[in-house]
């Protein structure tokens, strides 16, 4: 099958919407704690759907896996893990830094290291920079930066207009004071190590290029190979964000909350619960089940994958603020200005589709 940029980009929007959409089934579960939910979901997210859909898609999974050299399985492994270490830091950057001035520097650095870290480390960044279709996928990765910017300058002005509203007043730096935890040092560095291990997730599926090809020698077809690469990748992400839920469990004794104990006498409704855990679990996984079959269409230039990933992950996260009422209450020039960086980044995932397709004339 000939790749489609196109299809691609499309795959990729359908990604960004899986992931901008997960938390909404969490927002619902009712008096569980937040590492109950979170690893509960997990489950779902990291371990049963991609093992699931990869066994329903792919030929031959075990056999593709167990016939993969360590060294393979392991970077694969490793880079999982720290990808879930980013993840785990992100809320305690929103905390630090607020929603505007966090999202800007961790996935500035997450959009910008996942996608050219590869290029940088094989040493055909100055291969593609001398393409004019190398030139166009640069140029679209520039604009998701200026997206970014763009969005969280209007995220900023969000939290002042809010802040006033509510006649708390903000800070220099636009976070309410009423929060009392805004640690420009401390969230800065917060926010380089969440984006720099953020962006392992992009690494890990790049280490997994043997048990693609081997999986497409398995007769496993083009949409379909990446499926058994997130079954190791996000083994690793299960087994960081298990040890510290399960060190919370622990410290705060939430356990009994899985059986509808709960120490407050509070009602649990462990049907409801289980069954949004489940649902938002698997709508996260669904993003980077989108995002492989993404990534097989777009050709020659496939690191461009996680810049279209990250973008379409903060357009549909943006669009699902506005259902949610966040921005109301804003300014018309605040709204204008997230529309703004909206239609940005959706410029730039086409820019870098057209980019991607030029390649493979």
């Amino acid at each position: 099958m000939t790749p489609n940029p196109l299809i691609g980009v499309l795959f990729h929007w359908l990604g960004g919407l899986s992931s901008a959409s997960f938390y909404v089934p969490y927002k619902r579960i009712q008096a569980w704690s937040w590492e109950i939910f979170w690893l509960t979901g997990g489950i779902f997210s990291w371990l049963i759907a991609p093992w699931l859909f990869a066994a329903l898609q792919t030929k031959d999974l075990l056999g593709v896996l167990s016939a993969q050299a360590p060294s393979t399985l392991g970077w694969c492994y490793v880079w999982g893990a720290l990808w879930g270490l980013g993840g785990l830091t992100f809320g305690l950057t929103m905390r630090f830094l607020g929603l505007s001035l966090g999202m800007a520097v961790a996935l500035g650095l997450t959009t910008v290291i996942g996608t050219l870290g590869e290029p940088l480390f094989s040493g055909t960044l100055g291969v593609l920079a001398a393409t004019t279709s190398g030139k166009i996928v640069l140029l679209g990765i520039l604009i998701v930066i200026i997206g970014i910017v763009t969005v969280a300058a209007a995220g900023q002005a969000k939290e002042k207009e809010i802040a006033a509203d509510a006649n708390m007043g903000a800070d220099a730096h636009g976070v309410p004071v009423s929060r009392g935890e805004f640690n420009l040092k401390k969230g800065i560095l917060i926010a380089v190590f969440s984006g720099v291990m953020s962006s392992c997730f992009a690494f890990g599926l790049a280490a997994g290029a043997p048990i693609r090809e081997a999986s497409a020698a398995a007769g496993t077809g083009p949409l379909w190979v990446g499926l058994p690469v997130l079954c190791v990748v996000l083994a690793g992400g299960l087994t960081t964000n298990a040890l510290w839920c399960g060190y919370l469990i622990l410290k705060n004794r939430t356990a009994g909350e899985w059986r509808g104990v709960r120490s407050d006498g509070h009602n649990l409704p462990l049907v409801k619960n289980y069954l949004l855990a489940a649902v938002g679990g698997t709508l996260w996984y669904f993003q980077f089940f989108f995002y492989t079959m993404g990534e097989s269409q777009m050709g020659e230039y496939g690191f461009s994958s996680w810049t279209l990933h990250m973008a379409s992950i903060i357009l549909f996260s943006t669009l699902w603020g506005f259902w949610l009422k966040e921005w109301a209450g804003t300014s018309r020039a605040t709204r204008s200005r997230v529309w703004s960086g909206i239609a940005i980044l959706v410029a730039a995932t086409i820019v870098i589709g057209i980019g991607n397709m030029l390649a493979g004339h």
